[in-house]
């Protein structure tokens, strides 16, 4: 593979890293209104063109504003902006191109605000007025028709069927027979009643819909051209992930016979059915299968395959598996796994279009990029695209002969880039963002790697302070646990980050144990003891920092939020005289309660090994709980929860809160009403900001500087 693209992103990250050495003005809360951010990257058909939207988040009313540009992947000219009629009729959202490079498009002014903190976090769905229109952004003053709705489902590769999983027709149960007395006091009752074991998922209607009420839904074919659809399943389950074989009689797809048990776990198995309705099932192994799709010429079916929890329970494994791509010989014959000896996970694969190899995304370490492998048997796995950075929203021309994407790094917000599908001749399609490094003094990160206590190497990135002067130094610091645990944090703009280096701090981000980009083992590696080893890793990332930076170790603040609202948690418990403030937003504080009130129960039931009364689990749950040891915290602390949160429940904060503030410590509590897990919402986020950098400047700023600092 070539990869001239290196070059052109070297280029890229240093005249952004230089624009951050001779910042104009610190960053401020207020440019969290002024930042744009990047969506919806699609390259056209025929590779001529790519669309992508800005977002732009609204005070006066919470919502955000979406615009669409196309660009010349040519690099020619400057991105358009698309408006319906001209302008008269209002801004676009939700651009997608037609088989025959027409734009496609929903007029839409506002959407509902959403959380943009995050490294590269896309915008909101759109919201549209319901009508869709297209348009020939190639032709000048082109007038937009309006465009009929998509046939619903997957058409075969012939263009003569369309295929669907539909819902069927299931009986309303019957009520039982009662007194005019019964009924009246039914009609009185203000309350909730549910038998369904999982009652609850954050974010959705409390308590969740009991899916046993839900109809089963099969698999069924419909001509193109007209025609009364076919049913050619009757299994009772509900199919997806639906993948025509090349020949147009054969359609595979994914489908759970347990999906009614509130007892069993998640494991869709692959069946086929021909248009004539003969079904075959191809697994039943305990793993989960999707991602499906046939090879050009129909000779394998590709598949991913996952660790089913239900599997691992069963085995009683200390580990939660690989993620692999699997193809399935058509004709019969033993499985190839493409990824077997390649160590990440893949995402999103897709065969070329000559059937010769897979590309797919995959985190490695902080960054993502593109990667393929030949699709044969021991084949290595290539890395298509290179550079410190994260490539987003990676889409293919029909061809497979260019690509698009957003490119995030830690000194600018997420431009639009485009290449060769081998990475070469990349160019830079917007500069969205160019008055930013401009005008802001967006500060220098640097990429960091340390040996933890038990010698494993870990990877992390330090936000130098705005005007950072090491001879001016000792600076405070806080330090970022990401949530998860197993995801990962890395190069992508992070308005938070900036905004408390803005303000003086060292800006501190691991990629602890358990994060993802690092292998299999690394992943697991806090299998049965979450926050041991990935606690260890922070603390000696901590250490690295003092030894090398001129970090106050008085000034050291924590936070995080989910798993790193726990790391919170548990690292002052563990090591209550290294920070000065801490902010630990929805953080569990007892695993004992967390199970039964939270809507995951499954990592207790594997990474826990067992349930509160299994006597493997309950030594664990004890050791690992930040509210069992909550005696010993001495760190002043902010508690973020979501009103509604149902991922780790309101009680998990209050719990710990009631504990640190029972000792004397300082505590406090901020719960934003009707908000899920993860606390959404422009007005929130900023309230958030100002009140987690006021509570940490409370506490680390009035500590008195110690009398040895680090090394200069």
């Amino acid at each position: 593979m070539k990869h001239a693209a290196t070059v052109a992103v070297v280029a890229f990250v240093l005249a952004s890293s230089l624009s951050g050495q001779a910042p104009k003005r610190a960053l401020t809360i207020e440019d969290y209104y002024r930042i744009k951010v990047i969506g919806d990257v699609s390259i056209s058909p025929d590779g001529k063109r790519v669309t992508f939207t800005e977002s732009t988040r609204i005070e006066e009313d919470n919502t955000t504003s979406i615009e669409t540009y196309v660009a010349n992947t040519d690099g020619s000219g400057q991105p358009r902006r698309i408006t319906h009629n001209g302008g008269s009729g209002g801004n676009v959202a939700a651009p997608r191109w037609t088989d025959d490079n027409l734009l496609s498009y929903s007029r839409n002014a506002r959407v509902a605000s959403a959380v943009f903190l995050g490294a590269g976090a896309p915008p909101p769905a759109p919201r549209p007025n319901g009508d869709r229109w297209k348009v020939a952004v190639d032709v000048p003053n082109a007038e937009p028709v309006a465009a009929p709705p998509a046939a619903p489902g997957v058409m075969s590769g012939d263009g003569k069927w369309m295929a669907q999983a539909r819902d069927g027709s299931r009986a309303a149960p019957e009520e039982p027979a009662s007194t005019d007395f019964e009924k009246r006091h039914a009609t009185r009752f203000k309350g909730r009643t549910f038998d369904w074991m999982r009652f609850q998922q954050d974010g959705q209607e409390y308590p969740t819909p009991d899916p046993r009420l839900r109809p089963a839904a099969e698999v069924t074919i419909t001509p193109v051209d007209g025609g009364t659809a076919n049913q050619v399943t009757k299994l009772g389950m509900r199919p997806s992930n639906l993948a025509w074989h090349p020949s147009g009689s054969l359609i595979a797809f994914t489908a759970d016979e347990g999906g009614r048990n509130e007892q069993t776990y998640e494991q869709p198995d692959i069946y086929t059915v021909t248009t004539a309705g003969n079904v075959s099932r191809l697994t039943n192994d305990g793993y989960v299968w999707s991602s499906l799709a046939y090879s050009p010429d129909g000779q394998f079916l590709l598949a991913e395959r996952t660790f089913g929890t239900g599997m691992i329970i069963q085995q009683k494994l200390n580990h939660g598996g690989s993620d692999d791509l699997i193809l399935k010989p058509a004709a019969g014959g033993a499985d190839i796994n493409l990824t077997a000896t390649w160590d990440l996970e893949p995402n999103a694969p897709r065969w070329s279009p000559d059937g010769r190899h897979v590309y797919f995304t995959a985190g490695k370490g902080g960054t993502t990029h593109l990667f393929r492998v030949a699709a044969r048997a021991g084949a290595p796995v290539e890395q298509v695209t290179q550079g410190e950075r994260r490539l987003n929203n990676i889409t293919f021309d029909k061809a497979m002969t260019k690509i698009a994407y957003a490119v995030g790094t830690y000194d600018s917000p997420s431009e639009v880039w485009t290449a060769n599908i081998d990475g070469s001749a990349e160019r830079r399609l917007s500069s969205t963002f160019e008055d930013i490094r401009n005008t802001i003094g967006i500060t220098k990160t640097e990429r960091l790697s340390w040996k933890s206590m038990d010698g494993t190497v870990i990877e992390g990135w330090l936000t130098h302070p705005y005007g950072f002067d090491r001879a001016k130094g000792p600076y405070p610091m806080v330090v970022f646990n990401h949530g998860g645990p197993h995801s990962a944090v890395g190069y992508g703009f992070n308005f938070k980050q900036q905004y408390f280096a803005a303000n003086g701090y060292f800006v501190f981000d691991t990629n602890f144990r358990s994060s993802t980009g690092y292998g299999d083992a690394f992943k697991w590696g806090t299998w049965g003891a979450w926050g041991t080893k990935d606690g260890q890793d922070v603390v000696s990332g901590i250490d690295y920092v003092l030894a090398n930076y001129p970090v106050d170790r008085a000034k050291v603040a924590t936070m995080g939020h989910s798993y790193g609202g726990f790391m919170t948690n548990w690292l002052i418990t563990q090591y209550p005289d290294r920070f000065a403030a801490a902010a630990s937003g929805a953080g569990i504080s007892n695993w004992f309660s967390d199970y039964g009130t939270a809507d995951i129960y499954r990592t207790k039931e594997t990474e826990f090994f067992g349930t509160p009364w299994d006597e493997r689990a309950i030594a664990r749950m004890i050791a690992q709980s930040p509210l069992m040891q909550a005696g010993k915290v001495k760190t002043p602390t902010l508690f973020i929860n979501g009103e509604q949160d149902q991922r780790v429940p309101y009680e998990e904060g209050e719990q710990m809160y009631f504990a640190v503030r029972r000792q004397g410590v300082p505590a406090k509590m901020i719960q934003y009403a009707g908000q899920p897990h993860g606390i959404s919402g422009h007005w929130n986020n900023v309230h958030r900001m100002l009140n987690e950098l006021k509570w940490i400047d409370t506490y680390v700023k009035k500590t008195p500087a110690t009398t040895t600092s680090a090394r200069q």
